[in-house]
């Protein structure tokens, strides 16, 4: 079956099986920043914005893709390129693994108005897994590109 849809604001053509998951459709046409490491929407490496909803592409079925507008890391690097340096200036990154999902869950937060406000950064946070940081270097590093 075939797709359309605009992919980091490049209009793009998918043939996809019944099953295809979104996950495997974006990785297999080169955008690598999402990740899969739950298979099951609990640690948010897989994220991406569809109609500018941030979801776990691994719990998506490729054909929900059809005539929707899905921004991937790649396509989001001047936006989130503070975050990004925060990040790496502030040590949050360490595997690397999961560091696009927190990213773009930062940017959602940032974006929607979000407080310096450490639990409140934490609660945003609610649905992103690292197994490297501890988290406390990632909340800082989002506290401090909020300046």
């Amino acid at each position: 079956m075939q797709i359309k849809c605009r992919v980091n604001a490049k209009e793009m053509l998918f043939d996809v099986s019944p099953t295809a998951r979104v996950l495997d459709v974006l990785r297999d046409a080169g955008f690598t920043s999402l990740k899969e490491g739950c298979g099951g929407g609990e640690c948010g490496a897989c994220s991406i914005f569809i109609d500018k909803k941030l979801v776990n592409s691994c719990l998506l079925i490729a054909l929900q893709l059809d005539g929707a507008e899905i921004f991937t890391l790649e396509g989001l690097q001047d936006e989130t390129k503070e975050i990004q340096e925060s990040f790496a200036k502030g040590g949050a990154i360490q595997c690397g693994f999961c560091t696009s999902g927190f990213v773009l869950r930062a940017y959602e937060y940032v974006k929607n108005g979000g407080s310096k406000d450490e639990q409140a950064i934490k609660e945003a946070l609610d649905g992103n897994l690292c197994r490297c940081t501890g988290y406390q270097k990632i909340v800082e590093s989002i506290e401090e590109s909020m300046k």
